[in-house]
């Protein structure tokens, strides 16, 4: 369907004033799921971040890297094994992640952005001691709690006009390093921001009162309502860390948090820049 010169005038007018409450504002972006594999989502993603650079918005893109990573220990014939949800790793695994996530997905997605013409930097949670982790788990070998979580080489790197792209590895002051959860490190990096938004992408509508139906889509919720959810069972599994994760961002101090459909084209435009929105809103009250 052919789009009109007039329409597109009247989209960009009603995004006016959602572009002037983010103009200088800091957005983190927590970047997995679907949208990291599809090729292009993956395309699309990386425009519209461009595209929120372009307008003065300061966006941090927080990453993870799960099934590359698992790819990867296949090709070496190591077998991922998990426990409650978190990858079990022992030093070769743990040299795969950050040879994976600091290496090959992040520089990769560096290129995409400036290939769309953005200018971006990859760092890791090692570069600077940016993100302090001790052991969550004995069990889990090498998986990182976060400790301290030191903003200061991102900041650096906004005030020189780049896109931060942030890889979710982690260190200790002895050296060690330590695979960190991709939530939990962008809702810690946007607390210790005080961001005006986090956006979680994930492979779902949002919250959903009937998992089976995407039209029972959870537009708002507060706190309160979130903890009722976890205990009606309609907050469970895996999204039960990905809420307290948004929970945990807004007490340190980030205005709102979006946990967003990345499977959907421009989902963050959509979220952003429109009325509409493209997911579950979490609040305090």
């Amino acid at each position: 369907m052919e789009i009109s010169n007039a329409s597109r005038a009247e989209v960009l007018t009603q995004a006016l004033p959602y572009i002037q409450n983010y103009h200088e504002k800091v957005v983190v972006i927590k970047y997995g799921g679907n949208a990291m594999i599809n090729e292009e989502l993956k395309q699309q993603v990386m425009g519209d971040i461009v595209l929120l650079q372009l307008v003065g918005v300061k966006v941090v893109l927080v990453h993870g890297g799960g099934p590359e990573i698992t790819g990867m220990l296949k090709k070496i014939g190591k077998e991922s094994v998990f426990v409650d949800g978190l990858r079990v790793t022992d030093k070769e695994t743990v040299s795969v992640v950050q040879m994976v996530l600091a290496g090959s997905i992040n520089k990769s997605l560096v290129n995409l952005l400036e290939t769309k013409g953005g200018t971006a930097m990859g760092i890791s949670g090692i570069d600077g001691h940016m993100i302090r982790a001790k052991v969550k788990d004995e069990r889990l070998g090498y998986v990182g709690e976060i400790t301290e979580v030191n903003v200061q080489p991102i900041l650096d790197l906004i005030e020189k006009g780049y896109i931060p792209v942030v890889s979710t590895v982690g260190c200790d002051a002895e050296g060690n390093v330590y695979n960190i959860n991709a939530d939990t490190a962008a809702a810690k990096i946007a607390g210790a921001m005080h961001a005006e938004n986090l956006i979680t992408m994930t492979d779902i509508p949002g919250i959903l009162r009937d998992k089976d139906d995407p039209a029972s889509l959870i537009p708002h919720v507060t706190f309160a309502e979130a903890e009722q959810l976890k205990a009606d069972g309609v907050i469970s599994g895996g999204m039960i860390p990905k809420v307290d994760c948004c929970m945990d961002a807004i007490r340190s101090g980030v205005r709102q948090v979006i946990i967003l459909d990345g499977r959907i084209p421009h989902s963050i435009l959509l979220e952003m820049l429109t009325d509409e929105g493209a997911g579950t809103m979490v609040v305090e009250a």
